[in-house]
């Protein structure tokens, strides 16, 4: 099993321990304001190698590097005014900006899946403090099973990858809860690749102009979480629920009732409020425990497709998307 250390009770030995096993060509599991990361060195082939394995990932799908700062990331990428903007508004935060990778930057090609461009992102707090003393980028795709839900939590990683990483550096739950927002700049046009946390009104207000969204899916995979079938938990997934059948798990929103529930295997609520920004940071931790319960299915009420609401319904789409 995985060696976790509590940033919270030794944050040096954390930073220690992590750059050690990243040294060494191996990934570890890294907490971010989004979800935990599983981390590896992003200019090492072999340590990247290593994260596609650990994962059971598709190699065509890129990974988000991450940098210590807005300075380390203008070493591998070319920002133009437009993502120089919202890199100064939003980082260190949940948004990733795919952006044309320089010539001379030394991330690995498996890491950009050999696309000419790289996702990068500047992370909130501790990981931002390791990369830093690591001095190189981190590509850091959700510390989970390929496809399956995002891990919010030490124990969610310990659960699924324990016996796969070396290391665990747990800082309790994530306070965002899903991953992040990620926006390709094309000639000074925004395009959303995916939603996440950080809401795509807040970006249009800095950038000064709509963000452009696929009419329909591409083949094409620019970014992560854009795979059709993702995020998804053992059980079925049905969405937009007005009544749950016997046996199986509902996973409300809000105040309005659905009925059956008194049957149902076991009942959550995202958000009694129908706060948003709760139900972000609930969403996978929830559709773990659901899926724990042994309910065949689990049912989801609607939830309001603007503000977070955006990135939460994209998740449960693809969690409910036909599976290979």
């Amino acid at each position: 099993m995985a060696r976790s250390i509590d940033i919270t009770k030794d944050r040096q030995q954390a930073i220690e321990a992590g750059c050690a096993v990243l040294g060494e060509g191996f990934p570890i599991a890294i907490p971010t304001e989004t979800v935990y990361g599983l981390a590896a060195d992003a200019t090492n082939p072999i340590a990247i190698a290593h994260i596609y394995e650990t994962k059971g990932r598709p190699r065509f799908n890129p990974l988000i590097c991450h940098m210590a700062d807005l300075a380390m990331a203008e070493r591998h990428a070319a920002f133009d005014p437009v993502s120089r903007a919202l890199a100064e508004a939003f980082w260190p935060g949940p948004l990733t900006l795919v952006l044309p990778l320089k010539p001379e930057s030394a991330i690995h090609s498996l890491a950009t899946a050999g696309l000419d461009t790289v996702g990068i992102r500047v992370p909130k707090g501790f990981a931002g403090d390791l990369i830093r003393a690591f001095g190189r980028p981190l590509a850091a795709p959700s510390a989970n099973t390929s496809g399956k839900i995002s891990a919010t939590s030490a124990a969610h990683v310990d659960a699924d990858l324990g016996e796969r990483i070396r290391l665990i550096l747990d800082a309790g739950a994530s306070t965002v809860g899903v991953e992040s927002t990620i926006v390709k700049i094309e000639d000074g046009k925004l395009r959303l690749l995916r939603p996440g946390g950080l809401a795509a009104i807040e970006i249009e207000r800095v950038a000064g102009q709509k963000l452009l969204r696929s009419k329909k899916a591409s083949a094409a995979i620019e970014a992560p979480g854009m795979l059709a079938s993702h995020y998804a938990p053992g059980a079925t997934v049905r969405l937009d629920a007005t009544r749950v059948d016997a046996g199986e798990a509902l996973i409300a929103f809000g105040k309005t009732s659905v009925a059956g529930a008194d049957d149902a295997r076991i009942v959550l609520n995202l958000s009694q409020d129908g706060d948003l920004a709760e139900a972000a940071a609930n969403l996978f931790d929830y559709m773990k425990r659901a899926d724990a319960s042994g309910a065949a299915t689990i049912a989801f009420s609607a939830i309001p497709d603007e503000g977070l609401g955006e990135a939460i319904n994209d998740r449960l789409r693809r969690a409910a998307a036909p599976r290979e």
